[in-house]
């Protein structure tokens, strides 16, 4: 992709190192990158970042990176796509799915599944994850197609203006109808992935909003202002409503007698189905990112993406109206 810009009047005398930063919104670190690679163009001619532009220039800068993702195999795993255009894409990400490779997690992640997928279409991109989410949180993660929509998007992250919307399900009836949890987030001193409330922590901020009361539970939406790593998990314990089927910050199974029930590692079946099985009502928080709403890096618009809740949440949700 080329993105081009017009110098305006109020830009005239200014260089292209202030164009490409203040009115292109390039991160320095491109702006490096472009320059060794000769990808600035005014006026249909190569130029150095110091160069001087005038009104009515035209700026071009070529974007069209190939990269690649080291150690990322591509996979052919079907992908949910809500979303794509020639410089980002957004997923709806099932659960039981990590998004990126790791050490523990070489294969069968949503990165693995990307990269079949920019194969497929003779794209030689890298896998630039925007947002992430657990294993166990389903819907909406967003995937950059080159380094300035990446920094585009984190940038609207730091800056409070990338909207990020979940919802779920915790034990017991939050008494407020909306309201915002604003407790500090640090890691357990004897765990890599385990967090806790901590005067010492990271500033972390949810705001909520009953949807719906059900039988000894609460949907809620959730609204993030910062994005902690387990933010909500830990904000939900914190506050004495654990998420649904978080079995690291909340109650390991539950189990309803005489009511439709999920089985582990079978499809949802009736109760009456299910004798001598351990059953639980959802085998993993239940959490799902159900809408962003973000700049688009382009055109400058406002872009809304929504992802409907799954069906396990679904049923869970249909189970404590009972």
């Amino acid at each position: 992709m080329i993105l081009k810009y017009k110098v305006e009047a109020e830009s005239s005398g200014k260089t292209i190192k202030y164009i490409l930063k203040e009115k292109l919104m390039f991160s320095q670190n491109l702006i490096r990158k472009l320059k060794c690679q000769n990808r600035i163009l005014c006026n249909g001619k190569p130029v150095f970042v110091n160069a001087v532009v005038n009104e009515n220039d035209i700026v071009e800068v070529d974007i069209n990176f190939e990269e690649t993702s080291e150690g990322v195999i591509p996979e052919d795993i079907p992908i949910d796509i809500i979303y794509e255009d020639d410089v980002l894409i957004a997923l709806n990400k099932p659960a039981d799915m990590v998004v990126h490779p790791t050490r523990n997690h070489l294969s069968g992640t949503l990165g693995n599944a990307l990269s079949h997928y920019f194969l497929k279409k003779g794209l030689t991109i890298k896998i630039r994850p925007v947002m992430r989410l657990d294993r166990d949180t389903s819907g909406i993660i967003i995937f950059a197609k080159n380094s300035f929509a990446q920094d585009f998007l984190i940038r609207q992250m730091k800056d409070n203006l990338f909207y990020r919307e979940y919802q779920g399900i915790v034990h017991g009836l939050v008494e407020k109808s909306h309201g915002t949890i604003d407790l500090p987030i640090a890691r357990k001193s004897y765990s890599t992935i385990e967090r806790c409330i901590s005067p010492s922590g990271y500033p972390s901020i949810t705001h909520y909003k009953v949807i719906e009361y059900l039988k000894s539970a609460t949907f809620l939406s959730f609204v993030l202002e910062t994005g902690r790593t387990h933010q909500i998990r830990v904000h939900c314990k914190a506050i004495g409503h654990p998420l649904f089927g978080d079995n690291l910050y909340g109650n390991t199974s539950v189990s309803l007698e005489n009511q439709e029930i999920f089985p582990k590692n079978q499809p949802i079946i009736a109760a009456k189905d299910a004798a001598g099985k351990d059953s639980v009502l959802i085998e993993r928080q239940a959490l799902h990112s159900s809408k962003v709403v973000f700049t688009h890096p382009i055109n400058k618009k406002p872009l809304e993406l929504t992802a409907p809740l799954p069906y396990d949440i679904e049923r869970l949700k249909e189970i404590l109206r009972k």
